[in-house]
């Protein structure tokens, strides 16, 4: 429980509007995943459904005779949602005597934590996948090699040969659900520690000399061929999960730390976004001074947060894990 000398005092609070706005930037991966809002009274199951290529109709028509025709095929990937969700209290002593804006900043501080939450269910889901590509030898307790551009083509060569598409829009940076358009790419999702590697791929071309016109992610730091690229500390490493660590980042100085690149083709996987009507409950206020049961006095109030989630790899050939190193400086 925050009590009263946790917080540095400043000016009288009160709570304003504003979660989601505070919890927006922490979200990477809801951006490029297919979204699907969680409708009221509805299911715990969500559904997505993959609808399989035709095949191609390599026979000639005869003149006045119709064709058989195809049927059409498709996959349903369901996704069981669970609930998550936390609170922190607040005393009377801090509303009365506190000149920090108390409630506002708790309101903010559980927003982060809402959105950090969501994102690193995401990112394990994700990183869990099986495609994986090894920077050098056969498994993860090998790698002990920075990303080159050699490494990313691989990948893009073999997103192209499965018809991968390039991801064409992201889910808007507002409170409200919706789409917006950005430029065709497949989206490379890295850990800070991987950026200076990224910037030194030939052909690297700084996010900020993109144009105007460009869309551009708040953590975009850039693009290298067909691939732009993404940095989040949420994409964390395997701590020493490498060999020996050489001039690669370590977090014993042995063995090298193993950051996993995700690389992400269109609708590869699909979740719940944290937006929309039915998607989250917050923020989740009581006021100190509300007289009940368990608080006799109205000593108490809690500001919190609750929200479904679910989130599933739809293809696991539409994206690819590359478990690389981190250069040292």
């Amino acid at each position: 429980m925050n009590v009263y000398g946790d917080i540095t005092p400043r000016t009288a609070g009160k709570a304003m509007p504003g979660f989601l706005m505070r919890a927006l930037p922490y979200l990477v991966l809801e951006k490029y995943l297919d979204m699907k809002p969680l409708p009221s009274n509805s299911t715990k199951v969500a559904i997505f459904r993959r609808y399989e290529a035709l095949a191609k109709a390599l026979t000639p028509l005869v003149e006045g005779v119709t064709p058989v025709g195809k049927n059409v095929t498709y996959t349903d990937v369901q996704c069981t949602l669970q609930q998550y969700g936390d609170f922190v209290q607040l005393t009377d002593q801090i509303q009365d005597f506190h000149e920090d804006p108390v409630l506002q900043e708790f309101i903010g501080i559980t927003a982060e934590q809402a959105a950090q939450t969501l994102e690193t269910l995401r990112y394990n889901i994700l990183k869990a996948g099986t495609n994986v590509f090894f920077a050098n030898g056969t498994g993860r307790t090998d790698v002990n090699t920075a990303l080159t551009l050699g490494m990313q083509r691989k990948v893009t060569r073999a997103f192209k040969r499965q018809n991968v598409g390039y991801i064409t829009q992201q889910t808007s940076s507002t409170p409200n659900y919706g789409t917006t358009s950005v430029r065709a790419s497949y989206i490379g999702l890295i850990h800070p520690d991987c950026e200076n590697d990224v910037r030194a791929l030939a052909g690297f071309k700084d996010a900020v000399d993109y144009g105007s016109k460009v869309p551009v992610d708040s953590f975009e730091i850039g693009s290298v061929e067909d691939v732009r690229y993404i940095r989040s500390t949420i994409f964390e490493s395997f701590a020493d999960g490498g060999g020996a660590k050489g001039t690669m980042v370590s977090t014993s100085g042995v063995k090298a730390d193993v950051y996993p690149i995700l690389y992400l083709g269109a609708h590869c996987a699909a979740s719940v976004p944290l937006k929309g009507k039915n998607a989250i409950t917050a923020p989740i206020v009581r006021n100190p001074g509300t007289i009940s049961d368990s608080d006799k006095l109205g000593q108490r109030g809690h500001v919190g947060w609750k929200a479904y989630f679910g989130a599933v790899i739809l293809n696991q050939l539409f994206m690819a894990r590359y478990e690389v190193g981190a250069t040292e400086l």
